[in-house]
């Protein structure tokens, strides 16, 4: 198996980093609630030194790790939404003032999906115009079902930009999220004032196509032209990071699971190759196409049997499992304990020191 190894994506260099304002955002958090920062922070491959140094890039693997860490610590299943509820928007920085400084609306989110990779760069976003105004969201780099908080983040923050920019209680048309939704998701769809479709196969959020016209009430051309030159000069700079191989097929199989069997055939027509390229791609880094399923099922069932909320049949069938003995004989065989074993010897969550500074 290779779940735990290195990825080879062509050297440090290479790995997605993000300017951490969501973790450091966290960080406040949980120095607040008064839990060991320091202790959450190694087990996420971060230091309190990175931390601190506001100009420190913090890899977006690590980023999405701590922020699970401290939502558990925190006991927030809604640990994105509610940083995104209450921070300043203007700690988005670039992703506040290029939008801020924009003649209209639509102009305004072209530019935040244009930028968004200098801020992040484990996200790419796509802003589409037609019956709605769209912002897709694609994970580059890492895979799509490790996050949760990230991406809530980030769709609770641009729909309270577009009401701060345009002075409108502005309601999207269409919301769709890739992971699972639970009872808790109720909030964040009542702060958006819209359902939202979960299980989706993409992350993404549309605004009715008159609102790209709405003026910015805080509009400054001369302003906005120079931060489009900075944010193009820092575009120039850094060179869009590609996502492993790996990851883009664990993105493509992830929503498939609870839907049936997943082809092969299926997926590489999905990324646009003939199975032929796509297992020579997969052999490039190492691994089969079964090889990858069953790290992926495994990942799952892990990160599945810690939510209580989630029986065991609903976890089986989450991954693409009919029956429940056929996925307990599998996770049997991935970690020699069956799921309802392996859930009552998970250890509760551990008591964190109150030492903070």
């Amino acid at each position: 198996m290779h779940l735990h190894r290195k990825l080879d994506i062509g050297g440090f260099s290479s790995l997605p980093t993000a300017m951490g304002g969501i973790t450091r955002l966290a960080c406040a958090r949980v120095q607040t609630a008064r839990i060991n920062l320091e202790t959450l922070l190694a087990e996420a491959g971060l230091t309190l030194g990175q931390i601190k140094e506001r100009g420190t890039r913090l890899n977006v693997r690590s980023q999405i790790k701590f922020l699970n860490l401290a939502a558990s610590a925190l006991n927030d299943e809604l640990l994105g939404f509610h940083l995104a509820l209450t921070c300043d928007l203007r700690e988005l920085g670039l992703l506040y003032y290029v939008p801020a400084s924009s003649p209209t609306l639509g102009e305004g989110l072209r530019r935040f999906a244009r930028y968004t990779s200098i801020v992040n760069e484990g996200l790419s976003l796509q802003y589409l115009e037609g019956r709605n105004v769209r912002i897709t969201f694609e994970y580059v780099g890492v895979p799509r079902h490790s996050d949760r908080h990230q991406i809530e983040f980030c769709l609770t923050t641009l729909t309270r930009l577009c009401r701060h920019l345009t002075g409108h209680h502005l309601v999207p048309t269409r919301a769709t999220i890739a992971h699972r939704g639970d009872r808790v998701m109720s909030k964040i769809a009542a702060f958006l004032g819209t359902d939202i479709e979960f299980n989706a196969k993409a992350d993404e959020v549309a605004f009715d196509a008159a609102g790209r016209d709405i003026p910015v009430v805080s509009a400054d051309p001369y302003l906005n032209e120079l931060l489009i030159a900075y944010a193009e000069e820092a575009m120039a700079r850094r060179s869009m990071m590609r996502g492993t191989f790996e990851s883009t097929v664990q993105n493509a199989i992830a929503p498939l699971l609870p839907h049936g069997r997943v082809r092969v055939s299926d997926i590489a027509r999905q990324l646009g190759m003939s199975q032929r390229t796509f297992a020579r791609r997969l052999a490039l880094e190492g691994l089969t196409f079964t090889e990858l399923l069953e790290e992926l099922r495994e990942a799952l069932a892990r990160k599945y049997l810690s939510d209580p909320a989630l029986t065991i049949s609903e976890i089986a069938w989450l991954l693409g499992y009919q029956e429940v003995s056929a996925f307990t004989h599998a996770f049997k065989r991935w970690t020699g304990t069956t799921p309802r074993e392996a859930r009552v010897r998970r250890p509760r969550t551990r008591e964190l020191g109150e030492n903070t500074h």
